[in-house]
């Protein structure tokens, strides 16, 4: 596995690009797959590549998106019959991807940059004359599982991921997968000029794979103010678990955009993550440590890739009692090593370079190279 980080194109390259079509990719983002999604077209496009972004329609203007919509008309729910199992969403994501995979090599792209998490770019790209490149952002699931095999029985594919630990989730499939961690700005997240004060911060999609509300249960156990930010994607969830558990020194901030979160995340003593499932980076970890802010979290996924004893407290996933002793620990933790480790692990640039690598590769008339 490597990182090629030190390879570029000769000259620039036409992508196309592809992410999930659920969420529009603007702020404040959804998720981490939103942000690099929007950060990763602003920066090819500074470094003098032309990119052709496919997104939901309501994306920001200013990534010019090639809209793909969701038409839902494939499959009323009222006609709907009792043997039917998928969803009117996952029917209309399968032709809007189809439609799209169906028409891309007429584009002219040198290569398509694939970030979507769905089995349909995977399974047209063995057909397609245009050499793409899947970035696996999430461990193996089902769908994806079964289109990665049935694309090496047809010769192979392209791939390559974000964190050692989310390689070796895919190492049945795919043994030599690269590995490029996600990188950050980091002029942009940047510690606070004001004064740190004595409250945790929590951020992120409010569901119960992120686990907001054992980071409540672990914060008032510690005695700890803790403001929390996110989307509110799951209702029921909200409602029954987070809702309840307000108030006092448990603050709900809304969803925020990235400038705010940054001045949250300086001034708070500790960020908590606290994941259910195996994440397979943990960005949220990266933005805190480069604004100086040690971080306790469950050690779950890539999360053990990202923290050192100088940076944050690790504790076993879903414990909460640990947790909270993790949450007085980590406060005393050096703000300034916190900064270091981040410039020296996630630098945007080193990104960058990484993925016009493998992606120039991909294109034999683009040489590399090596800086």
């Amino acid at each position: 596995m490597s990182d090629n980080s030190g390879c570029t194109a000769s000259r620039p390259m036409n992508i196309g690009m592809l992410t999930h079509i659920k969420h529009p990719i603007r702020e404040p983002f959804a998720g981490g797959l939103e942000a690099f999604t929007y950060d990763m077209t602003q920066m090819l496009r500074k470094r003098g590549h032309t990119v052709t972004l496919f997104a939901h329609p309501e994306s920001s203007p200013e990534l010019d998106v090639r809209p793909m919509s969701l038409n839902r008309h494939y499959r009323q729910e009222s006609r709907r019959h009792d043997h039917d199992t998928l969803s009117t969403e996952f029917i209309a994501e399968h032709h809007a991807y189809m439609d799209c995979l169906q028409r891309i090599d007429d584009c002219g792209f040198d290569v398509v940059f694939n970030n979507s998490l769905h089995y349909v770019p995977i399974t047209f790209s063995g057909s397609m004359r245009t050499p793409m490149l899947t970035v696996l952002h999430t461990p193996p699931f089902f769908e994806l599982i079964n289109a990665v095999a049935a694309q090496h029985e047809r010769g192979g594919g392209h791939y390559c991921t974000v964190s050692a630990t989310n390689a070796a989730s895919w190492a049945d499939l795919i043994p030599t997968c690269h590995v490029i961690p996600n990188g950050i700005d980091l002029q942009f997240w940047r510690p606070a000029n004001a004064a740190n004060e004595q409250h945790a911060i929590w951020y992120g999609r409010l569901v119960a794979d992120k686990g907001p509300h054992l980071a409540i249960d672990a914060a008032r156990a510690a005695g700890m103010a803790l403001r929390i930010a996110g989307q509110a994607t799951d209702a029921s969830y909200f409602s029954e678990f987070i809702q309840p558990r307000l108030g006092g020194d448990i603050e709900y901030l809304g969803h925020l955009p990235r400038a705010r979160l940054v001045d949250e995340l300086g001034r708070a003593a500790v960020c908590l993550v606290t994941p259910r499932w195996d994440e397979p980076f943990g960005l949220v970890v990266a933005e805190a440590l480069a604004c100086g802010t040690p971080v306790a979290a469950f050690s779950r996924g890539a999360i053990p890739e990202l923290l050192t004893a100088d940076t944050g407290i690790m504790v076993p996933a879903d414990d909460v009692s640990a947790l909270a002793e993790a949450i007085l620990a980590a406060r005393a933790l050096d703000r300034r090593a916190c900064r270091l480790h981040a410039e020296a692990k996630w630098s945007m640039d080193r990104m960058i370079a990484g993925y016009e690598s493998l992606l120039s590769g991909l294109c034999p008339e683009l040489e590399v190279e090596h800086e």
